[in-house]
């Protein structure tokens, strides 16, 4: 009796963490391992105390459960419940692309290594170099404007 009940709950433990794995944290595999060698454990442990007959009916009940649950919770949407569903639609400096023009100074607000923030005539965009590493508070002025991206260079 007590065999069947550590059994029961390795096996138990082990549908849980893989159902937690796939649901609701994927991708970290810990998780799932470890639930995956709980549940083999379980089953190694049923086939050795009580037969191979008795351990296949496990086995077929273990792999059924887990199917099972598996399929209920992503028909229920238990996921949905996690996941983002807004999106960011706005850009990256998209007011500010008309006020300015190529060859407009100002000074860099931030460390561009090579992207960060500059201030043109109060306002604050943000920029980047061509691969250049500028110091904050280094003059720059605006070399080419691009649809998503202000290219700027130093002045010296």
């Amino acid at each position: 009796m007590l065999m069947w009940l550590a059994i029961a709950a390795l096996i138990l433990a082990g549908i849980v963490l893989i159902i937690v794995e796939v649901i609701f944290i994927p991708g970290t595999t810990v998780v799932g391992l470890l639930g995956l060698v709980f549940t083999i454990v379980g089953l190694v442990f049923g086939y050795s105390e009580f037969g191979s007959e008795a351990g296949s009916w496990l086995l077929l009940g273990t792999l059924l459960t887990l199917a099972v649950v598996i399929y209920l919770s992503f028909r229920k949407g238990a996921w949905k419940k996690f996941a983002l569903k807004s999106a960011i639609d706005s850009k990256v400096n998209e007011d500010l692309l008309e006020s300015l023009t190529i060859g407009a100074e100002g000074i860099a607000f931030s460390a561009l290594r090579p992207m960060g923030t500059a201030e043109f005539d109060g306002k604050f965009v943000e920029v980047k170099t061509n691969g250049d590493y500028l110091a904050a508070g280094t003059r720059v002025k605006i070399a080419q404007i691009q649809i998503n991206d202000i290219v700027v260079e130093p002045i010296n």
